[in-house]
């Protein structure tokens, strides 16, 4: 099945890319500052709990309707679960044991992860050899990242890998369900919709393990709360719709490329975080196996 090729990237689209990079990969720089008072499931409700008021007035501010009936709230919710609550609890666990930078590697798996899923679950999207292929560069690059002695030593370390690899699969069990069950939705709509979601899944989940949270918090971790909330919750989603209008999805998705070296770069220039030989070779294969899966590294065009 073959694809249009990909719309062309302009500069102010290259720039808006730039930016989405940036917000996503402070996200991982904004959790490891605020780990230093919160739990990673306190995070996660703080993250959703302050952006969806933010959300709320951009929604209302464009003139978009928001849906009463009960059946999409009902999608809404299992998109939450999917793209919010479960895998920001399971990164921000993963960052209490790795370097955020590392984090953000682990994390550039979900593009192959999506390709796979939706290969699978999609008729539209068929499970072409090249996705195949990159998956397995991608596994390649973790297996690199994770090094041989996961086989006869596997340790919490380790665990914290697997904790951040199992978000990006549940982010593409997210995009497969947001495409086939809130696709007639407008974008804005969706994101406040499985935001509001995930603040209703996640406070009675926090309430029953922890208690209710402390708002006493020093103004480092209020800085890092409402940065990832307002920046890179907020108004991500907000650069992350405009681009897809502008540039398109198949250009979008290079920001799975870009997020890392934002992450590692505030890591090691703000938290002294430092990254081994084999992590940025092993980003490197699974940069490479995203290029393959994408399709463009050899033909230009996706499909």
């Amino acid at each position: 099945m073959t694809r249009p090729t990909p719309m062309m990237l302009d500069l102010t689209s290259l720039i808006m890319l730039l930016a989405l990079a940036a917000l996503w990969g402070g996200s991982f720089f904004f959790a490891e500052v605020a780990l230093r008072e919160l739990s990673p499931l306190t995070i996660t409700l703080h993250r959703v709990f302050w952006a969806a008021p933010i959300l709320f007035l951009v929604v209302r501010a464009k003139g978009i309707r928001i849906p009463t009936a009960p059946g999409i709230w009902g999608r809404y919710l299992v998109m939450g679960a999917l793209n919010n609550a479960i895998p920001f609890t399971l990164i921000f666990w993963g960052q209490t044991q790795i370097a955020s930078g590392l984090a953000s590697i682990l994390n550039a798996m979900t593009a192959m992860f999506g390709a796979v899923v939706a290969g699978v679950l999609l008729k539209d999207e068929p499970l072409l050899p090249r996705k195949i292929a990159g998956a397995a560069l991608g596994v390649a690059g973790v297996i690199i990242i994770m090094g041989p002695d996961v086989v006869t030593g596997f340790s919490l370390t380790n665990l914290a890998q697997l904790s951040v690899l199992s978000a990006g699969l549940s982010y593409a069990f997210a995009s497969v369900w947001g495409r086939t069950q809130l696709s007639g939705q407008p974008p804005l709509m969706n994101a406040l919709g499985m935001v509001t979601c995930s603040v209703v899944l996640m406070l009675p989940v926090v309430l029953a393990v922890e208690g209710p949270p402390s708002l006493h918090l020093s103004p480092t971790i209020w800085a890092a709360v409402l940065g990832i909330a307002g920046l890179s919750t907020s108004l991500a989603y907000v650069l992350y719709f405009a681009i897809l209008v502008r540039a398109g999805a198949a250009n979008l998705m290079l920001v799975t490329l870009l997020i890392p070296p934002f992450a590692i770069a505030l890591g090691v220039l703000f938290l002294g975080e430092s990254l081994s030989a084999s992590a940025y070779l092993g980003f490197g294969v699974i940069a490479l196996g995203f290029l393959v899966t994408d399709g463009r590294l050899f033909t230009g065009r996706r499909g």
